[in-house]
């Protein structure tokens, strides 16, 4: 989901909304055991952040959470220079990178679930989903 601006979240009954973060939005669609990395514009992001590979094996088959991959600094702080430095690293690079500047992917959405499509679904259902997939793996935020 694309963000935008409002002056007053309130005025938007049943929308959901957070800050705007240092961050970029991306797409991880795990399938028969393959886990792939978009970016919104549909860029393989994959080779620069392995860690996010990894991570993600632990979501279900057939699954596609939509988030943001996010580093943070030493200070607990967005570091979005360093996030934009892995972009261009590969191979041993990107491994050395992801173990000075890991990355973590934030899930806002779900947009299927074990090969079940939910983008017709409503908001609260696809992130009641979320956090139940969370839950029942055992999955916490970074």
């Amino acid at each position: 989901m694309l963000a935008a601006p409002v002056s007053d979240p309130a005025l938007l009954p049943g929308w959901a909304g957070g800050p705007e973060w240092d961050r970029w939005q991306a797409l991880v669609c795990v399938d028969a055991g393959r886990v792939v990395l978009h970016s919104r514009r549909g860029t393989s992001l994959a080779a620069s952040f392995p860690e996010i590979e990894s991570g993600s094996s632990q979501m279900p088959d057939v699954t596609a959470p939509d988030g943001e991959l996010v580093v943070w600094n030493a200070a607990g702080r967005f570091a979005f220079e360093r996030l934009q430095n892995r972009l261009v690293r590969r191979g041993a690079g990107a491994a050395r990178a992801a173990e000075e500047w890991p990355a973590h992917f934030v899930a806002l959405d779900l947009l299927r679930l074990s090969g079940t499509d939910m983008t017709s679904w409503p908001y609260r259902r696809r992130r009641a989903a979320l956090e139940s997939v969370f839950a029942a793996r055992r999955l916490s935020a970074p």
